[in-house]
């Protein structure tokens, strides 16, 4: 059979004309055809199963690399300022220890409570009264409120309070009441101090 003809029957050659039953009989030219059509077949079949798995295994390591890449990234910049950070975890452990000195110790309460009638009389008021309230235990430290009643002047007051600001030890004031006396033209003032111990200072001892 020449080349023409060959080219002739692959002209005239019809798909719908193709029967499966007689395969063994077929025209050269439509085994080809359908051998060339398997092949495509199985190819576009390896593809999609294998090609496609292998797609997604590698979008799966790049999302990896990117993820690892900003860990060294972090780490790096961590390792490279190692110093700097240890450095201010250093002042932060001394401004820790600075704070925590002024807290007072079980012991010391009563001692601090003199301390804040001192300021008191120093500042001019009369009247002063000074008592403990119970203990509100929180999760790292302890508050110790205290409620203080005096009567003054209105720049004694200003005195006490910057007095007891000043004070060595860490008191903070809370709810400020300040009343007039119409009998001897005098305030009465009532304000809530507290101050703190630190839980494991006292667990420590």
């Amino acid at each position: 059979m020449s080349f023409q003809d060959t080219l002739d029957q692959l002209k005239e050659f019809d798909v719908n004309n193709i029967d499966f039953e007689k395969i063994g009989v077929w025209p050269w030219p439509a085994k080809v055809f359908v051998c060339l059509l398997l092949i495509a077949v199985v190819f576009a079949g390896t593809y999609y199963l294998k090609i496609s798995d292998l797609n997604l295994e590698l979008e799966s390591v790049a999302a990896q690399e990117q993820t690892l890449r900003g860990t060294f990234e972090k780490r790096s910049f961590e390792a490279a300022n190692l110093d700097a950070y240890k450095a201010q975890m250093e002042e932060m452990k001394v401004t820790f220890d600075s704070l925590l000195s002024r807290l007072p110790a079980k012991t010391e309460v009563p001692g601090l409570l003199e301390d804040i009638g001192t300021r008191g009389s120093e500042s001019g008021l009369t009247n002063i009264n000074i008592n403990f309230q119970p203990d509100v235990v929180a999760e790292y430290y302890i508050e110790v409120p205290i409620n203080i009643s005096a009567d003054g002047g209105y720049h004694d007051m200003g005195g006490f309070v910057s007095g007891v600001a000043g004070m060595p030890r860490i008191v903070t004031l809370h709810d400020f009441s300040i009343t007039a006396s119409k009998e001897n033209k005098t305030l009465s003032m009532k304000i809530l101090a507290k101050t703190y111990r630190y839980k494991s200072q006292e667990a420590a001892k």
